[in-house]
């Protein structure tokens, strides 16, 4: 199953495996667990620390669960960990084999201590790059306290679970065999749920940091140039963000960002955080603005956040990014995550054979358009303008997929559903006022963005659009407080433009710093 490049590659990572490795399998008859089988023999053949069972024990086929002779490990995978999955399984096995965790000493230690039983479930699909996040952190706790276990299941091959508890959308993730979580969530997020206590413990260390010289809120392309840049001067810099990597995480082809030819979404947030790291960068992680208090008299800005602390800083940079942008329209929010989707790459494949649409003609949409035929039954795509906006050459793509069919000047009023899921559409054709019903299983909306300001409103001046109103330094309407990246009235939302913005912002509030402490 693995090519000799791969193959190669995961033979030097277990190296670094220094006790042994118990590889226990599930499988039956089918083609999926003969699959599974020979992955397995061929991981346990690139080390002499792995050995490999089957004694179909499980009631998930194929299956297999990784532990370490003498210690209480409850860590499975119900699938095969391909995809963005692989990673997961990787880092599983150095863990499981005795290799340090890349988690800070506080966090490993947070987990050792929780008390209770934790059976955790997770529902994935091989395409979700989200899923991941969730798989390996949950994976780390099982392997560090033997109160936790966890399992690990690919939503497309475990077709009957996901219908019984009505999933349609990964990761999915269930405590005690009810819901706990859906959507990405870090290590962090995690252990803050089940630990009670830990939101006050960050706030009251939040609350006892020194003033910054800058202070950057959001950690998505343009939070962390900006962070970079300021570091680099010797000031001292904070960077306070509810995710870092912001919307990049959400996205999974990168093909434009000049001098990387092709990555993935996730692999570039990390990659940005670890370029932060490089740096003395006070991260503050799983912190949203809440609102903006500027300085009077030459004092303090101060940013208050949701968690109930506080930071105040000299500079602020605003780079808090953007959100998708919902239809608003009647049962939206009701079949939310029942039927009504906004990650095509993640949730696709839990609506196999189905009927679906998507919302919206640009490149999003027709990206996710053509995504999408190559596993559901049937994809309409609904623009609201005459014409679609998205480029030349995915238009063709679109329309050479024999299971695609396109309706222009339709505008979306009503998301139907009979109560538990999905069931149709309703929309209006433009040309005529004519109402009409779609009956389908899915919908994916891919309408554009929203810029994240609704904290900052009645603070600095905003746009029509909701957008951060800044000159050509990134300066904002308050002085000492600038913006960059998709936040601001900056034209063109790409990755790229958002981190030379982040650079320019940052040298402005350097610039302004000089300034304002320079003796009279």
């Amino acid at each position: 199953m693995l090519d000799a490049t791969l193959k190669s590659q995961l033979k030097t990572y277990l190296e670094r495996v220094t006790q042994p490795i118990e590889i226990v399998a599930s499988l039956d008859d089918g083609a999926k667990s003969r699959e599974l089988h020979d992955l397995l023999v061929e991981i346990a053949s690139l080390s002499n620390l792995i050995t490999f069972s089957a004694d179909g024990s499980d009631v998930r086929r194929p299956s297999f669960s990784l532990n370490r002779p003498g210690a209480d490990i409850s860590l499975r995978f119900a699938g095969i960990p391909m995809g963005h999955e692989f990673t997961s399984l990787v880092l599983a096995l150095l863990q499981v084999g005795g290799h340090p965790s890349k988690a800070s000493a506080e966090v490993i230690e947070q987990i050792q201590g929780l008390e209770g039983e934790f059976t955790f479930e997770t529902y994935f699909s091989l395409s979700c790059q989200n899923c991941p996040d969730v798989v390996q952190a949950l994976n780390l706790m099982a392997v560090l306290n033997p109160n936790v276990r966890h399992v690990a299941i690919d939503g497309a091959l475990f077709q009957d679970e996901v219908d019984a508890r009505k999933i349609m959308a990964v990761p999915s993730i269930y405590l005690n065999g009810e819901v706990f979580g859906q959507g990405r969530m870090g290590l962090e997020e995690i252990l803050g749920k089940l630990d009670t206590n830990a939101g006050a413990r960050q706030a009251e260390k939040i609350n006892a940091k020194d003033a910054f010289d800058v202070l950057v809120v959001g950690g998505g392309p343009a939070g962390a140039a900006a962070a970079i840049y300021a570091a680099r001067k010797g000031i001292r810099t904070g960077v306070a963000a509810e995710r870092f990597g912001g919307q990049v995480l959400d996205t999974l082809a990168i093909e434009n960002f000049i001098s990387v030819q092709e990555t993935e979404g996730p692999k570039l947030a990390t990659a940005l955080e670890e370029h932060v790291k490089q740096y003395d960068v006070d991260i503050m992680n799983l912190q949203r603005g809440e609102a903006l208090i500027p300085a009077t008299d030459g004092g303090l800005h101060e940013v208050r956040l949701a968690g109930g602390a506080s930071l105040k800083a000299k500079t602020v940079i605003l780079a808090t990014g953007a959100r998708w942008r919902e239809m608003n329209v009647p049962g939206e929010q009701e079949y939310r995550a029942r039927g009504v989707a906004y990650c095509p790459h993640c949730d696709g494949p839990l609506f196999k054979g189905k009927r679906v649409a998507v919302i919206g003609g640009g490149n999003s949409g027709v990206e996710a358009a053509i995504d999408l035929a190559g596993i559901v039954a049937q994809v309409t795509l609904i623009e609201f303008d005459s014409q679609l906006r998205a480029d030349a050459v995915l238009q063709r793509k679109l329309h050479s997929l024999p299971n695609v069919k396109v309706i222009t000047s339709a505008l979306t009023t009503e998301v139907l559903g009979n109560g538990e899921k999905v069931t149709g559409l309703r929309y209006k054709d433009r040309t005529n006022e004519q109402v009409h019903d779609l009956a389908l299983e899915g919908i994916f909306v891919q309408i554009g963005l929203l810029p994240n300001t609704d904290w900052l409103k009645g603070t600095v001046e905003l746009s029509p659009r909701g957008e951060i109103i800044v000159d050509a330094k990134g300066q904002t309407s308050i002085p000492g407080v600038f913006a960059a990246g998709d936040v601001t009235t900056v034209p063109y939302k790409q990755i790229v433009i958002a981190v030379g913005e982040g650079a320019k912002a940052s040298l402005a509030a350097f610039d302004h710093l000089i300034r304002t402490s320079a003796p009279a």
